[in-house]
């Protein structure tokens, strides 16, 4: 599963099938799940709260995403260290 991290904690992965995982704060979250009507990250029968599943065509739109990327990063290297 590739995924990215930062102090341990991943903020992005691909699954099995290539959907991906991306993990975003709280106001940030609510506005991209409302955005691009989608809905939070599920892996293994788990609904992963702080992961939206970022849907296909916005992959393809890589300058939109990479703001998302920035966010998340900015995001995930604010948290405690592990």
């Amino acid at each position: 599963m590739p995924y990215t991290s930062i102090n341990g904690h991943m903020f992005s992965f691909l699954d099995k099938h290539g959907a991906m995982g991306l993990r975003l704060p709280e106001q940030e979250r609510n506005d991209f799940l409302k955005r691009y009507k989608t809905k939070l990250f599920v892996a293994h029968g788990v609904v992963l709260k702080e992961y939206v599943a970022v849907p296909g065509k916005l992959l393809k739109e890589t300058k939109r995403l990479q703001r998302y990327f920035k966010i998340s990063f900015a995001y995930t290297k604010s948290l405690k260290p592990k």
